[in-house]
C-alpha cells in the first residue's frame, strides 16, 4: 500500500469557549469539554493539530483581543497561553474536547485541575494540519502521556483493518486509557514506576516490512533520539512525524 503526507493551512481565528464539564480520566489526566457558538466553522483535520489556549488571570474575565497584521493584539497584560491537541470535536453540538496532563505546577495544568462548568477560556487555531493520506502497511504511534490525546485520536479515527501499534510511557497502570477503535491495534504501556521507558524501548524497536508510518511525540531530547534511531533503521524521513511536546529543564515546560 502507499501513502503520502501534506500540510494544510487554516485561517486563524480567536474564539471564546465555556467549560461544559470536567472529568478525571486518570489521576493525572483531566478531560475538559468546551462549548461555544464561536466554534461554528472550527476545523481540525489532523490528529496532532494544535490549538492555542488562552487562560484568564485568576479572578479576572478573559479580555477580547483585536486582530493585527502579525496576530492578535491583547490589552496589557496578555493572558498566558499554551498549545494543546484537539482530542475530539463535535460540529453538530459545537463541542471541543481537550485532555490536560496534570503536572505539579503550570499555568494550564493549574487551570485544568480546578476548571468547573461556566469557566471561560480562549481558543486560537489550529493554524494548520498535518494530513496522512492513503494506507500505510502499518503504523507505529509512540509517546509519553503528553502524546496520549494525539495517539488516542489517531487510533479512534483509523479505518477497520488498519494495522497499528501504540507504545505509550506513563507513570503507572492507573494512567492507562482504553481506546475505541476499528483498527487492529496493539497497545504497549510502559510504566515509569517499573523502570520502563521510551528510551529503552527505542533501543530495541524494529520495524515491520512494507511501507509504514511512525508518529513520535515526547520530550525534545527523546524526540531527537527517536529521529536518530529511526534513521538508522532505514525509515524514510517523510514516513516519520516527530514532535517536541515539551522540553526538560524549562520552567512551565509541559503542554498538552
Amino acid at each position: 500500500m502507499s501513502f503520502s503526507t501534506r500540510r494544510v493551512r487554516h485561517d486563524t481565528r480567536f474564539r471564546r469557549a465555556t467549560v461544559k464539564s470536567a472529568e478525571n480520566l486518570t489521576p493525572r489526566m483531566v478531560r475538559i469539554l468546551l462549548h461555544s457558538d464561536d466554534l461554528e466553522g472550527f476545523t481540525s483535520l489532523g490528529f496532532d493539530d494544535h490549538v492555542r489556549l488562552f487562560f484568564p488571570q485568576p479572578g479576572t474575565i478573559l479580555p477580547i483581543p483585536q486582530p493585527g497584521e502579525r496576530g492578535l493584539i491583547w490589552p496589557d497584560p496578555q493572558p498566558s497561553n499554551r498549545d494543546y491537541t484537539p482530542r475530539r470535536f463535535n460540529a453538530d453540538l459545537l463541542e471541543l474536547t481537550i485532555d490536560f496532563v496534570i503536572h505539579e505546577t503550570g499555568i494550564a495544568s493549574d487551570w485544568a485541575a480546578s476548571a468547573k462548568p461556566g469557566d471561560v477560556i480562549g481558543v486560537g487555531g489550529p493554524r494548520g494540519s498535518f494530513i496522512l493520506e492513503g494506507a500505510p502497511d502499518w503504523q507505529l504511534l509512540m509517546g509519553d502521556e503528553t502524546a496520549l490525546p494525539a495517539i488516542g485520536r489517531r487510533v479512534e479515527e483509523l479505518a477497520a483493518g488498519t494495522k497499528a501499534t501504540a507504545v505509550i510511557e506513563v507513570e503507572d497502570e492507573r494512567e492507562e486509557q482504553h481506546f475505541e477503535t476499528r483498527a487492529e491495534l496493539q497497545t504497549i504501556w510502559l510504566h515509569r514506576n517499573k523502570s520502563q521507558s521510551l528510551s529503552t524501548y527505542l533501543e530495541q524497536v524494529e520495524l515491520p516490512g512494507g511501507e509504514g508510518f511512525v508518529f513520535f511525540a515526547a520530550e525534545a531530547g527523546m524526540v531527537a533520539a527517536a529521529r536518530e534511531r529511526f534513521a538508522r533503521l532505514g525509515l524514510p524521513s517523510d514516513s516519520l512525524k516527530a514532535a517536541n511536546y515539551w522540553r526538560k529543564g524549562t520552567a512551565d515546560a509541559h503542554e498538552h
